[in-house]
């Protein structure tokens, strides 16, 4: 089976020499230094603007030059970044080893290189100098917050009727998903706010390494759920704790900028 390594080496060998691209680097996992066995491989490819399509014709022919890729899907355009991105399944690796490749084009001004949001990047080649720390912007990130707060605050006592009313009519499926919807979710986001807001709209992505550890073990054990009458028990200890997490919550000591 192929490895981690072999892919990357091979990537290299084949992008590097090529003039119109400039730089490779690693996202995701190998940003955080959390590569494990289930690890995909998040690529990022800076090149010349005009060149993007035949970035992943190389990177295709590549591919396919150490085995049959399973499985491709390709992102539809304009995507949400305004970057090219595709996923690739090898038959020769593990299915794991899933690549997400974006291929950006130089010009652009996000690169995804933002530590507070996608960690430090682990650079294969920078031929131009593509590869720089962009700035966050904190001053921005504490005012939309604060707007961002009171929607939480006013959405969250609205919605709560939601799930209680599916509990009344016996509707399990109903209401579970909107105990996920609008009870969890928005205490996820709350937490965030309060303990990692760079990263406050990563949902459930993450919250093992961006939240404390006995916040996760109390979320695990409101997200299990058994039946309708344990589902009304954990609604209302959810909906306290939001409450108790607004509270808690100065943006000020948070964000001191």
């Amino acid at each position: 089976m192929l490895s981690r390594q072999d892919i990357l080496n091979a990537i290299t060998a084949a992008l590097e020499p090529e003039d119109f691209v400039h730089a490779l680097w690693e996202g995701g996992a190998a940003a955080f230094d959390r590569v494990d066995h289930w690890s995909d491989l998040d690529l990022m490819i800076a090149v010349d603007d005009e060149h993007v399509a035949e970035t992943f014709d190389r990177l295709e022919s590549c591919l396919r030059s150490l085995s049959p890729i399973a499985r491709q899907y390709n992102l539809p355009e304009p995507a949400w970044h305004g970057h090219s991105q595709r996923f690739y399944q090898l038959q020769e690796a593990s299915p794991f080893l899933m690549l997400d490749v974006v291929v950006l084009k130089r010009s652009s001004q996000n690169k995804f290189l933002q530590p507070e949001l996608h960690g430090d990047a682990v650079v294969h080649f920078d031929k131009s100098g593509v590869v720089q720390t962009e700035p966050f912007d904190w001053p921005a990130l504490k005012e939309m917050l604060r707007a961002r707060l009171e929607t939480l605050r006013v959405n969250f006592d609205l919605f709560q009727t939601l799930t209680l009313k599916e509990i009344e009519r016996g509707n399990a499926i109903e209401a579970l998903g909107f105990y996920l919807g609008f009870t969890l979710r928005p205490l996820v986001e709350a937490l965030r706010i309060r303990y990692r807001p760079a990263r406050h709209s990563f949902h459930t992505r993450y919250v093992y390494y961006d939240l404390p550890a006995d916040a996760v073990k109390r979320l695990e054990d409101l997200y299990f759920v058994a039946g309708l009458a344990e589902l009304r028990d954990k609604q209302a200890q959810a909906e306290r704790w939001f409450d108790d997490t607004l509270a808690a919550i100065d943006l000020e000591a948070i964000i001191p900028i």
